[in-house]
């Protein structure tokens, strides 16, 4: 029998983390004791799958054996009086661990990592956590904070949704649109920290786009008839496929223009780009949709000079007016520059209250130099520098201020 090799017990892990713990929860009504059980399966999967095989069904042997071992251990607990053991063996005896309904079951726990009654940046740990099987210390990497200090905030988030007895469900109809917006947020968030890292030595996270990306994939799975969920995909399919392009091989950034758009995955592009017809043709736009149709417009030029930028402002009017931000209206002003030029978007700049905002800085330092300000530019490009801690984005931009000394 072939060695079963280490790396194919961890894409397992990943596949199936995620669904093992949302079915343990609907089985033994508690967040904790689902996760353990769940990694004492997979400890056991270590130590017996590399000489048995691949069971023919990995997540049905984790999910059985998870099942067993909680209850074994709840047996245990409950004989010393403790009332969570009993609350949990109670609920285990009266559920079923077969996968049947482990759709319902992973919708269940995005909505209940995503409640609004937890902070934000819980709900992204959480998710991290419970659907994507990242240890705490890659979560605590991916926060810039120990290990230590993201345990705890995943223990209170875990306690507050068990005391305040936050509802493992799929929220109502009348519930779902405003609950729906906080779960894509949640996904938004963690593309984004992968896509440009608020800080550290790399500019893209990979890791954390790819998990995103099959949180993505999943809710698309889960609920295929919401538009903006299939919209967030495609954006974030429409994004990744310039990855590799966007840095250099030394690691350094490479903006948008200047990419070599021969390199772009054509796979993702092709997908992503039929996402957005389909989302097109149902008439329910939405901010996620409109982005995602915005990069779609930037996918099909061959080369930056023919971007067809005109189309591009009239979805920013149309972002603008379903989504009103001044971030928005940032990223609007850009294409303006393209289509009206850059005095005019430069107005449209000076007029957003965004100081603190380092990509404020770069585009109005970029506006400046176009318009030959140069020493304008300079004092834009040192604000936006003092205002990154990512050290590819302040290496590019100190690159940009350095060049107009040298022009």
């Amino acid at each position: 029998m072939a060695v079963l090799d280490a790396s194919e017990i961890e894409r397992v892990f990943r596949d199936e983390y995620g669904r093992a713990v949302a079915v343990l929860v609907r089985v033994l009504g508690d967040i904790d004791v689902a996760e353990e059980a769940v990694q004492d399966a997979f400890t056991a999967a270590v130590q017996r799958w590399p000489s048995a095989g691949l069971p023919p069904s990995p997540a049905g042997w984790i999910i059985t054996t998870a099942r067993n071992r909680a209850i074994d251990r709840l047996r245990r607990e409950a004989s010393r009086e403790d009332r969570h053991a009993h609350a949990a063996l109670l609920h285990a005896r009266g559920e079923p661990a077969e996968e049947g309904a482990v759709r319902d079951d992973r919708l269940r726990l995005i909505f209940t990592c995503c409640h609004p009654a937890l902070a934000a940046s819980v709900r992204v740990a959480l998710t991290l956590r419970l659907l994507g099987g990242l240890t705490t210390a890659e979560i605590a990497r991916a926060f810039l904070v120990p290990e230590a200090t993201m345990a705890q905030r995943l223990v209170r988030a875990k306690g507050k949704i068990r005391d305040a007895r936050i509802p493992y469900r799929i929220p109502n109809e009348a519930e779902l649109p405003g609950r729906l917006r906080a779960v894509l947020a949640v996904v938004y968030l963690i593309f984004n920290e992968g896509y440009t890292a608020s800080s550290g030595d790399r500019l893209v996270r990979e890791d954390l786009c790819a998990e995103a990306i099959r949180l993505g994939r999943l809710l698309a799975e889960l609920v295929p008839d919401e538009p903006e969920v299939m919209g967030l995909l495609a954006l974030m399919l429409l994004v990744e496929s310039r990855r590799v392009t966007r840095t250099t091989p030394d690691g350094d950034l490479v903006v948008l223009a200047d990419q070599d758009r021969g390199l772009w995955d054509r796979d993702l592009i092709a997908e992503g780009q039929a996402i957005v017809r389909r989302c097109l043709a149902r008439s329910r736009p939405g901010p996620y949709q409109i982005q995602a149709a915005i990069n779609a417009v930037h996918s099909d030029a061959p080369a930056a000079a023919v971007t067809d930028w005109r189309q591009i402002l009239q979805l920013y009017d149309q972002l603008l007016s379903l989504a009103p931000s001044p971030v928005v209206a940032l990223n609007r002003a850009v294409a303006v520059a393209e289509v009206d030029g850059p005095d005019v978007a430069l107005a449209l700049v000076d007029g957003l209250d965004l100081g603190g905002y380092h990509l404020f800085h770069a585009i109005r330092a970029d506006l400046l130099r176009r318009l030959g300000r140069d020493s304008e530019a300079a004092l834009a490009y040192e604000a936006a520098i003092g205002r990154t801690e990512n050290a590819a984005e302040r290496d590019f931009l100190q690159r940009s201020r350095q060049s107009l000394t040298r022009g």
